[in-house]
């Protein structure tokens, strides 16, 4: 149910608004380098505190319980905890009566006989991705020895648009530099129109929803498995586990319904000796495996369901239809926080795969006996 994984496996707990939240990854290569510090970046990246975020601030500090050794991982399962500490669980005392429209709560109560934990959505709340960001830094990190880059950055939010990544690649200052911006666009006139929607929406009581594309460099050929083990499935599988994602696409996507043969078809060439193509809408992967072009793809997230305007629900002790107001605090968009997330989800099942590919392990770690 909430387990991820072949070679590197996690498994994340917790609910929104429970005592902690964390993850245990099984199958990090033993001597990788590893503190809480290295966390920081991705997981302020995700953290709430931007005009126009939920005003709940949790402040994400890691505590690594086991795994870890003088600053080296063991090879032992590594588990990651946080302590949940701004909760305001009576924000939700109407969700024990109501189902929220668009949330989990009617799927969940029928799933676990009405056991389940509904303050701040529980299992289902997207306050269990700061863990997957956790998991997402390990794998870039290794991923990043093998000259792997994995950025993504806002497509879109309602019916404003970033430019897309060049589907052939992009320069790896460009990457870096919208990792490192506070509001991830790549241009920043759109990202100021951006900001502009959901302010409006959030005054407006309501919420807007977007698109994260991402884009994967370095990656070689041959990462993947045709049909249900191919890396296009493995990574829809994951980013589907992100809460608020409706869609996934890859390369040309739904486009090349509305394509022919002759527009579509990627040509290949040699450049420096290389096998590559003069174009790219596969998006990286022919046959569920890596073709050695950058992989790309784009993550459509579904406008907040948490909104202030009145929505109309059912009253589960009285079996009568009614009025739902909700309260408490709640992001009228969440594309900018999920930005680090998508990478993370990517990152995993990459890592994964490689590890598939390479059975040797001792190259992702440092040398042997190594210690800081």
């Amino acid at each position: 149910m909430n387990i991820f994984g072949h070679n590197f496996r996690l498994a994340i707990w917790g609910e929104s608004h429970g005592q902690q939240i964390g993850i245990s990854i099984d199958g990090i290569p033993a001597g990788v380098p590893l503190s809480a510090e290295d966390f920081e970046t991705d997981l302020a990246r995700r953290r709430s505190g931007a005009r126009g975020t939920t005003p709940r601030r949790e402040p994400d500090i890691p505590q690594i319980v086991s795994g870890l050794y003088n600053g080296m991982t063991t090879g032992a399962p590594l588990t990651i905890e946080f302590a949940n500490r701004d909760t305001h669980s009576q924000d939700y005392a109407n969700v024990m009566r109501h189902y929220r429209p668009s949330h989990a709560d009617m799927v969940a109560y029928h799933k676990f006989n009405g056991f389940n934990d509904p303050r701040g959505g529980g299992h289902f709340s997207g306050r269990l991705t700061a863990p997957l960001c956790i998991a997402g830094g390990i794998c870039a990190q290794l991923l990043a020895r093998r000259g792997i880059t994995v950025a993504a950055h806002i497509r879109s939010i309602a019916q404003v648009e970033d430019r897309p990544f060049s589907p052939l690649g992009e320069a790896r200052d460009t990457l870096l530099a919208v990792q490192q911006a506070p509001f991830p666009v790549l241009e920043e006139k759109a990202g100021e129109r951006m900001r502009a929607e959901i302010l409006r929406a959030r005054e407006a009581g309501d919420s807007v929803g977007g698109v994260v594309e991402c884009i994967v460099t370095g990656l070689p050929a041959g990462v993947g498995s045709p049909m249900f083990q191919g890396l296009e499935s493995h990574l829809a599988a994951a980013l589907f586990a992100i809460p608020a994602v409706k869609g996934v696409e890859f390369g040309s996507g739904f486009g090349a319904a509305g394509m022919r043969g002759s527009a579509h078809n990627d040509p290949f060439i040699l450049e420096d000796g290389a096998i590559r193509t003069a174009s790219n809408h596969a998006g990286g992967i022919l046959g569920g495996i890596s073709s050695g072009m950058p992989v790309v793809f784009r993550a459509a997230f579904k406008p907040t369901p948490s909104i202030a305007q009145k929505q109309h629900t059912v009253r589960l002790s009285a079996g009568t239809e009614t009025d739902l107001q909700i309260t408490g605090r709640h992001d009228p968009c969440i594309v900018p926080r999920a930005v680090p997330v998508v990478e993370a989800a990517a990152a995993l099942v990459l890592l994964d795969a490689l590890l598939d590919r390479n059975t040797d392990q001792i190259a992702w770690s440092a040398p042997q006996g190594a210690r800081p």
